[in-house]
C-alpha cells in the first residue's frame, strides 16, 4: 500500500536527510509494516513545493501508555523505489 502524505516543509527535509526516521500521524490510514509513505513538500503559505521522498514503514508503536489515542509512531527507512 502507498500513502501519499503531506509534510511540512520543517520536518521534511529532516526526513530528506535521515535526520529524522519515525513519523508521528493520526492512524486513519491503517498504516501497516511494508507500506511505502510518499511523503511531499509542504509550505503552509505557499503549498506543494515540487519535492518528494520515499519511506517504508518498519515498525508502528500504538500502545496508549505512549501514543495519544488514534495515532501511531511509525519508524520508516529509505525506500528505494522503481516504477
Amino acid at each position: 500500500m502507498i500513502h501519499e502524505l503531506k509534510t511540512w516543509s520543517e520536518y521534511f527535509h529532516k526526513l530528506k536527510t535521515e535526520e529524522k526516521t519515525f513519523e508521528v500521524r493520526k492512524n486513519d490510514r491503517n498504516f501497516k509494516v511494508g507500506d511505502l509513505l510518499l511523503l511531499r513538500e509542504y509550505n503552509p503559505n505557499t503549498g506543494y513545493t515540487n519535492e518528494v521522498c520515499w519511506r517504508k514503514i518498519t515498525y508502528i508503536l500504538d500502545d496508549p501508555n505512549f501514543v495519544k489515542d488514534g495515532f501511531v509512531i511509525l519508524g520508516i527507512k529509505n525506500a528505494e523505489v522503481f516504477f
